[in-house]
């Protein structure tokens, strides 16, 4: 049974461009996978702490060496990182701030990128033969065409983490000019409407091996 991890870090709700992209996903994907297991990880609340001393502490300390509160820092990191293996794909929805992904979402990507365990002491990504998803709603619009495509860091960014832990079959889709829907220019459901090709696309290249 496949098994599809979704990150999600929007902090909009039904007002999330993102959320909603995944939402129309995830119908496609469901259509021909019944009983399969989708594992939800909403980052809004997850309560998700920004890496601290305590945290590399442990982190740097070799596991047979940990004291129980070591081992209760790194409790939720642990949590991260088993999903991440436990997944056969994962989408990651995210909305575009200032030019990047939102701060949550780098919290999550530091907690899951753990030497020895998903990034090799030698440097070699140790999470191979899964696939991902991105799924991005931003307010510029960054294809071949637009003349700010250089400033696509969040892009750039998560396909350079994914492929650093061995993820790198990875299939984007860019909601770009997503202002256009709180400026009340079109509805939400025209906007992913618009974007249902790509992730039709999307959820078959997730369904092939």
């Amino acid at each position: 049974m496949s098994t599809l991890l979704v990150i999600e870090s929007s902090p909009r709700g039904e007002q999330s461009i993102s959320r909603n992209m995944t939402r129309r996903f995830l119908a496609e994907w469901r259509k021909t996978r019944d009983g399969a297991r989708i594992i939800e990880r909403d980052l809004m609340r997850t309560g998700l702490e920004f890496v601290n001393a305590p945290w590399l502490d442990a982190y740097f300390t070799p596991a047979e060496h940990h004291s129980a509160e070591m081992k209760t820092t790194l409790q939720l990191s642990d949590e991260l990182v088993e999903e991440v293996l436990a997944a056969d794909h994962i989408v990651i929805a995210t909305p575009v701030y200032n030019y990047n992904v939102p701060a949550v979402l780098k919290a999550w990507i530091d907690h899951i990128v753990r030497k020895g365990i998903t990034l090799g002491f030698d440097g070699r990504g140790l999470v191979t033969g899964k696939k991902a998803t991105v799924l991005i709603a931003s307010g510029g619009v960054y294809d071949e065409r637009s003349p700010i495509r250089d400033r696509d860091l969040a892009t750039h960014y998560l396909r350079l983490v994914l492929g650093v832990i061995g993820i790198t079959d990875v299939t984007f889709v860019a909601g770009g000019g997503a202002k256009a829907v709180d400026l009340r220019e079109i509805s939400m459901e025209g906007f992913v409407d618009r974007l249902a090709p790509q992730l039709v696309r999307a959820a078959q290249v997730s369904e092939q091996g």
